[in-house]
């Protein structure tokens, strides 16, 4: 039996484990055998040799971040000016159009762009809503892409089959009808997921939203997610106009729609959730039904500060997430982890959040909305991710009396070693599996394609 190779980070100058006792090391050590964490504490903990060794110094170190929401084909269509000052619904329509003109390749290029720079900022794990498949667009270029860069990947099949002659929000072009949707979502389960401990890849089922599939999709996609044992993931609750539509449409709040479609439950979790009212909070948590925080395209598209710490406080998993790029406009995780402690206190008070919850909704909460007890803490058994800040970066300059909190305070800018699965994807800052400035060079290109038609 040939020998798993071993890495073992050492002398941290504070791990952060987020495990059950929160624990916070000086002097954090840990040790990995193939893509396993089996040893956390100090040097004395630890087997003596490895075959690889990082001197982690003069590091902060934490569990990998989970994004729990994202678009990433919409990096292509950042800050485009028609719709920089729109709400949710402008916004949407104004992008469509472009959207609809699409690509294999664009998807493919979008996607390894947008887990670059989730992995620059902290993040080893990542959801990505696709939900528009114009001219041979397939969810096979968003895994290909992910397999490359080494990103643990949770790909969302989305769909939208309800269109504007029919009473939905987007043109009838970028609709599919829904035996396609049922049919190619059956084939991607049966192709790629992975239901085991340590899964690089899982597949989720997610209908877009209430505005733009019907009710016969939303029941027949959790069915097959539950036949399966996949998960499902929604929009929800997103803004006022999105509770105006729930009501005129189906007579009722988004919560109890999701409700009565048999839309709650630990294998469900739906993103944003701003308009959740103490009824849907309170039949969330008691269905373990997930939540994916957006502060970040929350504030951009003006929709509200979603009530995450009356959330937690009710038993609701809430993890983070980027959301779309197009409505963010970014993917840096970290960032989003600093923004959700700081939108909670505009909302909610000074003790609202503090950098450490922000912290563990990033890691802990992001595993338990998706599903997992695998990743989101470091402990022995535990899958090997985790990420390094160097703590003599100008964003940590002056904050050295708490590391900790200043990893969330600070505007840290990004890691500088990340370990995914056991291997290192970024080492000294520079990603260890693709070469960023062609990508991004070709990603501007077809950017450019993309929105000027």
């Amino acid at each position: 039996m040939t020998k798993e190779r071993s890495l073992q980070i050492r002398d941290a100058a504070v791990l952060v484990t987020m495990d059950d006792a929160r624990r916070e090391i000086a002097g954090g050590c840990v040790h990995i055998e193939g893509n396993r964490v089996v040893a956390v504490g100090t040097r004395a903990d630890m087997p003596e040799t490895a075959d690889e060794v990082l001197d982690l110094a003069g590091h902060v170190v934490i569990p990998g971040l989970i994004n729990t929401h994202h678009h990433m084909y919409q990096s292509l269509t950042r800050v485009v000016p028609a719709v920089q000052d729109g709400e949710l619904f402008g916004w949407l329509r104004g992008l469509y159009p472009i959207w609809a003109r699409l690509t294999p390749e664009m998807i493919g290029v979008s996607t390894q762009t947008a887990m670059a720079e989730l992995l620059l900022s902290g993040c080893t794990t990542s959801s990505d809503h696709l939900y528009v498949y114009p001219n041979g667009c397939r969810l096979d270029d968003s895994i290909a892409a992910a397999a490359e860069i080494g990103m643990r990947f949770h790909a969302a099949r989305g769909s939208m089959s309800v269109g504007e002659s029919k009473g939905g929000l987007p043109p009838d072009s970028c609709v599919e009808e829904e035996e396609t949707i049922l049919r190619d979502s059956q084939r991607l389960i049966e192709s790629y997921h992975d239901p085991e401990r340590f899964s690089m890849l899982r597949l989720v089922l997610a209908p877009c939203s209430p505005f733009s599939v019907s009710t016969d999709l939303m029941r027949a996609s959790a069915e097959m997610a539950r036949a399966y044992g996949v998960s499902l993931h929604t929009h929800l609750a997103e803004n006022d106009n999105d509770i105006a539509y729930s009501r005129e449409k189906f007579g009722r709040t988004p919560a109890q729609y999701a409700e009565d479609l048999g839309w709650l439950g630990h294998d469900v979790w739906h993103a944003h959730c701003v308009k959740l009212d103490a009824p849907g909070i309170a039949a969330f948590a008691r269905t373990g039904t997930g939540v994916a925080h957006c502060p970040c395209s929350n504030m951009r598209l003006a929709s509200g500060i979603a009530p995450v710490r009356r959330m937690i406080d009710a038993g609701v998993p809430v993890g983070l997430g980027v959301d779309g790029s197009a409505s963010n406009d970014s993917s840096h995780m970290l960032g989003e982890v600093r923004q959700s402690l700081l939108l909670q206190r505009v909302g909610f008070g000074p003790d609202a959040m503090t950098a450490r919850q922000a912290l563990e909704i990033a890691t802990r909460g992001g595993a338990r909305v998706l599903n997992r007890d695998d990743i989101g803490h470091l402990a022995p058994g535990m899958a090997a991710d985790l990420v390094a800040f160097d703590l003599s970066g100008i964003g940590f300059a002056g904050g050295l009396h708490d590391p900790v909190a200043a990893l969330v305070f600070n505007a840290v800018p990004s890691v500088a070693f990340a370990v995914v699965n056991g291997r290192v994807v970024a080492r000294d800052g520079q990603l260890t599996t693709l070469d960023l400035g062609p990508l991004i060079e070709r990603h501007n290109r077809l950017a450019r394609t993309l929105v000027n038609g």
